[in-house]
């Protein structure tokens, strides 16, 4: 099987996950007079997320944790680089912009700059239950799901392990945990765990992040032929339109999303060439920046152009909302090389230094 950085093809899927969840957020603001399903349904954009990380980091750590080769303080240190430098640039972007507006007379509303809620931002627990309100950037909640689905890896990476052999059972169980779990959240807490984010955020990752797990599995077993991946990411792709299209439940298109997944990495391994140019694969690696800057984008430039063409509410003309959205790849690109990559470099390599700088001991 190709290794992680080959799956080219889900890299790809990350920026038309993030894309969706775009989608969803501005929309709304777009005076087209319709909303299509596949705007609706974009939230689903983070479900998509969630379970390419159970299938990316069990491609990544699942072997070494079943030889007793995983360390998990490296494994946090790694997941926190990649998550955390920029959760916390746009949290103090959020502060910085909520200050200027306030010095223009502008009033920020509570649910912006949120003290009660700044804490638990800064700890990653905000989609915990921890935080009255959503605060700062709001789309951070399922950032703060991703590291409880981290700090748990060893719980989902056991399962995994003891289920390699069996991977037709692990996926039929994940999809079970789907089909019991959402329906018996929503009749307990009274709406969806698709609409769950500060409160019960949490949650919403597991069944997600197990049902990719269990994925990776299939598609390490090389149980499904070769000669079907192609048509099988068509069948797929098709069937995910269509279920939006027709507002399928949310679980019905999380399973059907996640058979396009295990589609696309079979054409990988196939060596199939698509999804795999370095446009495709680029906007995926910004991908992850594209979604945490699109919330305070969207509310800078949202204001900003009512404001300068003098509109009365938040519904844009057509021009304006495609520049708005457009601005939001190279604003995302400039994200990824000033803040997001250096940041995890950084500190990638202070781990290492420090590694190389502890005592060796050596026993009698």
């Amino acid at each position: 099987m190709p290794d992680a950085a080959n799956i080219k093809p889900l890299t790809a899927l990350r920026f038309f996950a993030a894309f969706w969840v775009v989608l969803f957020h501005y929309w709304p603001n777009l005076a087209a007079g319709f909303t299509p399903e596949v705007a609706t349904k974009g939230y689903l954009g983070v479900e998509a997320f969630f379970t390419l990380s159970g299938f990316i980091l069990c491609h990544v750590y699942l072997q070494g944790f079943g030889q007793g080769r995983f360390r998990y303080g490296d494994f946090l240190w790694n997941r926190l680089a990649r998550v955390y430098p920029l959760h916390l640039a746009t949290l103090l972007g959020v502060g910085l912009m909520a200050a200027g507006a306030g010095l223009a007379g502008i009033v920020v509303g509570h649910n912006i700059v949120s003290w009660e809620a700044l804490l638990a931002n800064l700890l990653l627990v905000h989609a915990w239950g921890f935080a009255p309100v959503s605060g700062w950037n709001h789309a951070s909640w399922s950032i703060s799901a991703e590291w409880f689905a981290y700090l748990t890896f060893p719980v989902f990476a056991f399962a995994a392990w003891r289920l390699r052999e069996k991977p037709f059972l692990a996926v039929g169980l994940a999809l079970a945990l789907i089909a019991i779990l959402y329906p018996a959240f929503e009749r307990l807490a009274g709406f969806s765990l698709t609409d769950a984010t500060i409160k019960w955020g949490a949650l919403r990752i597991v069944p997600c992040f197990a049902y990719g797990c269990a994925l990776h599995a299939l598609w390490r077993s090389g149980a499904i032929p070769s000669r079907l991946a192609a048509p099988g990411a068509a069948i797929m792709g098709a069937l995910v339109l269509g279920a939006v299209q027709l507002g399928a439940p949310d679980p019905v298109i999380v399973a059907v999303l996640g058979g396009l997944i295990l589609s696309l990495a079979c054409m990988a391994a196939s060596g199939s060439s698509f999804a795999t140019q370095s446009i495709f694969v680029y906007l995926g690696e910004i991908s992850y920046s594209t979604y945490m800057i699109c919330i305070p984008w969207k509310i800078v430039s949202v204001n900003a152009a009512t404001k300068l063409l003098a509109i009365e509410g938040e519904q844009l003309p057509v021009l304006v909302w495609v520049a708005i959205v457009g601005a939001l790849i190279p604003l995302s690109a400039i994200s990824y090389h000033l803040i997001e990559k250096p940041a995890r470099e950084h500190m990638k390599s202070w781990a290492h230094r420090r590694a190389r700088q502890r005592p060796i001991s050596v026993s009698a």
